[in-house]
């Protein structure tokens, strides 16, 4: 196995277990580890069929909170097949490099905001759903992440634990569906993005019951803080990578940019474990 195979396969086997624990996050932690190495024309394909998987598995077994949040998320999914159609398209005409900045880009400060553990409720949950489809339908087709921005609308909306992970299976079985299809119609599939395949399977086959279990002995909010701390540090030094790259900044300020991020994830884990209730 080469270098970046062996990295593909242990970020794979850390998010999957993330996402057996959390509902979701294989995305989101494993895009930005895998840019590094894959463009998104070639990870993406790969990634949104094993998501498929995923994502209907986490549904299957949270089906019964279905009737609970269907008439809540359907605005979502109208707004989610305009987006993923423009998000396709964007993935088949933009270079790499910008694709990879744009990710990293949106993708910073919805890890930041989650780590910070910031919930407002939207009074107007109606109102935003269609825009809101359309823009986790881009962000997703570009990307394969939705995650972030999907958990936090919906804790913010004070979704109950079974009927938070029902509302994320709904709406990431579909994208991962409606995505699979768009690429197909684009010839986005390629024998570089199913070669990879082989190697992200056994890491989510092992590491989504790896994480179901561990759930069950940690506190979820302390397991979800550490872990977004983790993919902020990552974003970060993936944007400060792809922005030398660019040419879009020097080498000192990438270093100022991620030296920053590193401060903002220490401040918010410090402040996390401080202000937590302390158990009986």
């Amino acid at each position: 196995m080469t270098m970046d195979q062996v990295v593909l396969v242990l970020i794979t086997f850390v998010a999957a277990t993330v996402n057996g624990a959390l509902g979701y996050g294989f995305s989101s932690i494993t895009v930005p580890v895998a840019l590094l190495f894959y463009t998104n024309r070639l990870l993406n394909p790969a990634l949104v069929l094993v998501e498929l998987v995923i994502n209907s598995y986490v549904l299957f077994i949270n089906r019964r909170s279905i009737p609970n949040i269907w008439w809540r998320v359907a605005p979502i999914l109208i707004g989610l097949v305009v987006g993923v159609a423009i998000g396709s398209y964007i993935l088949s005409l933009v270079h790499p490099a910008w694709v990879k900045f744009v990710t990293y880009f949106f993708l910073l400060p919805l890890i930041l905001l989650q780590a910070a553990g910031i919930r407002k409720p939207i009074q107007a949950e109606r109102a935003i759903a269609i825009p809101f489809g359309m823009g986790i339908g881009t962000l997703y087709s570009v990307t394969t992440i939705s995650g972030p921005p999907l958990a936090l609308l919906f804790n913010n909306q004070g979704y109950a634990k079974q009927d938070f992970r029902a509302a994320l299976g709904v709406i990431r079985v579909a994208e991962s569906v409606v995505t699979g299809i768009a690429y197909s119609f684009l010839g986005l599939y390629s024998a570089g993005s199913m070669e990879i395949i082989p190697y992200i399977v056994p890491s989510v086959i092992l590491g989504i019951p790896l994480g179901t279990f561990l759930i069950r002995w940690m506190d979820p909010e302390t397991f979800r803080r550490i872990c977004m701390a983790f993919d902020g540090l990552v974003v970060g030094f993936g944007l400060s990578r792809v922005l030398v790259d660019l040419q879009l900044a020097s080498t000192f300020t990438t270093y100022v940019i991620l030296s920053i991020v590193i401060l903002i994830n220490a401040y918010l884990l410090f402040r996390f474990f401080r202000d937590r209730p302390v158990p009986p």
